[in-house]
């Protein structure tokens, strides 16, 4: 995940947000999930039209409050749920669900709140905690060893000098408690003829990915997802790294039978297409976006629409994913 960061003046600007709402239809009515709520971007534009409904998810506790707003304001047309959208099974309603989205970025608020920590650009302890968490990324630095560290940067950060760094943060951790301009400060030191200004990215990046279990997260909502919909209903990812993306597509190719051969998925679940991709190449932001909000250049857009009623197995995504997994079980002692 990356940063949905807006100007100042226009802190509830979602990304692509226009592309969104011309691939789900808010306008003819229908219920929609909000699978990452956050300051309610999505949900108030779809709801702006009378006929739409919105289920949202958000795990963090400050979304609540803005959440209350939009309940007191809507009505019987917005429900609210304080938990991960891995958990979208959850919802309690008879209705057909016209579309599901996902914005994997996080908001202004949220990164410019030292609280949690995600941002390099904050000295103090180390959080990344979005919410609903067992571990921080304190613990993580703290805690595990050199070869641990080393997984965590390589995949989930795909950092070319995971093991020095995490060789230097083991010898460094001896003698105090690392807090964030620390590792800030050791990565620096060690990316020293690294050209890129924001050294510190992938770092940052994995511990967040890790701490909020976003791989895992990722693939049970989307797993969970393409059996909520309702036929001729929409899933939209909006992802911002390259490990989103990759996890995003790979799943919408193989539910699209957009791979006539897969070794994952069973050959008589290729003779009915249970899904369409809406385009096969992602949907970027327009230049005009960009010049407006700079993160959004790292945005994609991917969708697809259910053609049938047919359930779909999806365990060929977990055999898939297994080795970025397999990295989650690292914290198990923490």
């Amino acid at each position: 995940m990356s940063a949905t960061i807006v100007p100042e003046n226009n802190l509830h600007y979602p990304v692509l947000l226009k592309e969104v709402l011309s691939i789900i239809s808010p306008q003819n009515g229908g219920t929609f999930i909000d699978c990452t709520f956050g300051q309610g971007g999505y949900s108030k534009k779809i709801l702006q039209f009378p006929k739409a409904k919105v289920i949202a998810f958000d795990r963090d506790q400050k979304s609540k409050l803005i959440a209350e707003n939009f309940k007191n304001k809507f009505k019987d047309r917005f429900q609210f749920y304080n938990r991960k959208f891995s958990e979208i099974d959850i919802i309690k309603t008879t209705d057909q669900i016209k579309g599901i989205i996902f914005d994997l970025g996080f908001s202004y608020n949220q990164i410019k709140d030292p609280s949690k920590g995600l941002s390099f650009n904050y000295k103090g302890k180390l959080n990344m905690k979005m919410g609903l968490n067992k571990f921080s990324a304190e613990d993580i630095v703290k805690n595990l060893t050199a070869k641990e560290l080393e997984k965590i940067f390589k995949y989930y950060g795909e950092e070319k000098h995971s093991k020095i760094i995490s060789k230097k943060i083991v010898s460094e951790r001896k003698y105090k408690d690392i807090l964030t301009e620390d590792l800030v400060s050791i990565i620096n030191l060690t990316k020293k003829n690294y050209t890129n200004k924001n050294k510190s990215t992938k770092i940052f990046q994995a511990l967040r990915i890790l701490v909020n279990n976003e791989i895992s997260e990722l693939i049970l909502g989307l797993s969970k997802s393409c059996n909520l919909i309702s036929k001729n209903g929409v899933i939209a990812v909006v992802s911002f790294h390259s490990i989103e993306d990759r996890i995003c597509k790979f799943f919408f190719n193989e539910i699209s039978n957009l791979r006539k051969v897969s070794r994952y998925l069973p050959i008589n679940n290729t003779k009915e297409v249970s899904f369409n991709l809406i385009k096969k190449k992602p949907i970027l932001p327009t230049k005009t976006e960009i010049e407006k909000n700079a993160p959004s250049r790292s945005a994609k857009l991917r969708a697809i629409k259910r053609s049938t009623t047919k359930k779909i197995d999806t365990k060929f995504i977990f055999e898939k994913f297994r080795y970025l997994l397999e990295v989650e079980k690292i914290t198990s002692r923490l």
